[in-house]
């Protein structure tokens, strides 16, 4: 979803105009609305991937120096990337990846307590 034209595109996911206005950055490489993507690139940048999948969001990823990144399962082929943050991502969206592994535990919650 790397911005082509100087003045934006259709998210293919949710169809939304998105544009380079207020994202921080020359390159948009996810929908601000949805934070989805496009299976674009093999190695980021070379638009080498033939997949052209819908990559959706899946969780957040915070690296070493703290910022977030996106990290994107594509739907056609499952490939796993990731993707940094942009300064006009929807913030309800990122903190709902980020609090999901919490509000879906892979246990009982009334297991922590046996633990104390």
């Amino acid at each position: 979803m790397e911005n082509t034209k100087a003045e934006g595109f259709n998210c293919k996911a949710c169809g939304k105009f998105v544009t380079l206005e207020n994202c921080g950055t020359r390159n948009r490489n996810h929908c601000p609305h949805c934070l989805s993507s496009v299976h674009l690139d093999n190695i980021p940048g070379d638009r080498a991937s033939d997949c052209g999948g819908i990559m959706e969001p899946i969780s957040i990823y915070v690296r070493n120096d703290g910022e977030w990144a996106i990290i994107h399962r594509c739907k056609k082929c499952g490939e796993l990337k990731q993707n940094r943050i942009a300064a006009d991502d929807n913030e309800y969206l990122l903190v709902s990846l980020a609090c999901k592994p919490l509000a879906n535990p892979p246990f009982p919650l009334s297991m922590l307590s046996r633990n104390i």
